[in-house]
């Protein structure tokens, strides 16, 4: 194991150097984060899972706490939403647009913590496409076989070469939006702290984490999972 030089590169920073099978691996702050992150989410549910069955288990009729308040709400809000947008196919994905929601949410707003923002990184953000691109294919064709590739070739088959870019350019389309916006955030931020005096930098850094960090972060959760819900309605809609 080497231990590299850090550079700066708006809160990218080379940690380590691996090597594995001739092959140089590097460990950045944006695994870090992702650990930290996948680990607080973990045990966020585990103890969401615990306290939902001891209420469950429960022969007395106790008020909830806070906790279970909270977890209550955040469940009935991601129910809400994905029932708006897919209605009578929401019970069957609720699970996973919520879980993608939770993590897509929670990576953006991470700045706020100090943290370098996951989906800063193509590479996560692609990784994300791609899963969804996965489920949305794998859905079409297990609702109409081989009618979900016959209707690339539809209304005409001239237009089959613009219906396949369209497909393929799908997790490209979701990708590229949301690393290109957290991004954007990121290297606002960077450069404000880069170019600023120390002056500057506390307390004002504050509206633009707000901003570029929470509120940004927050829409670009909301459309990534809005889309991904969009276009798996599209694939197993009953309608011809």
């Amino acid at each position: 194991m080497v231990v590299a030089e850090q550079t700066n590169d708006f809160m990218i920073k080379l940690l380590y150097k691996y090597e594995i099978f001739g092959q140089e691996v590097a460990l950045t702050t944006t695994h870090v984060a992702m650990l930290i992150i996948t680990v607080v989410l973990v045990i966020f549910f585990i103890a969401a899972n615990r306290a939902i069955k001891k209420a469950l288990k429960s022969d007395t009729i106790e008020a909830p706490g806070m906790f279970l308040n909270i977890v209550e709400l955040i469940v009935e809000k991601l129910d809400g939403m994905v029932a708006g947008g897919m209605g009578k196919n929401a019970k069957k994905f609720a699970n996973y647009i919520g879980t993608i929601f939770i993590f897509i949410l929670i990576c953006n707003i991470s700045g706020i913590f100090g943290l370098r923002a996951p989906t800063a990184d193509y590479g996560v953000t692609l990784c994300l496409g791609l899963i969804t691109f996965v489920m949305i294919h794998y859905n079409g064709f297990k609702k109409n076989k081989v009618g979900h590739v016959t209707a690339l070739f539809k209304p005409i088959p001239l237009l089959f070469p613009i219906n396949f870019i369209g497909e393929v350019a799908t997790p490209l389309s979701l990708s590229l939006r949301l690393f290109g916006n957290v991004m954007s955030g990121t290297v606002m931020l960077g450069l404000w702290y880069g170019m600023m005096p120390l002056l500057f930098t506390i307390g004002i850094p504050v509206a633009l984490h707000f901003y570029f960090d929470l509120f940004s972060g927050a829409i670009q959760t909301y459309v990534f999972c809005m889309l991904t819900m969009v276009y798996v309605s599209d694939k197993i809609s009953d309608e011809e």
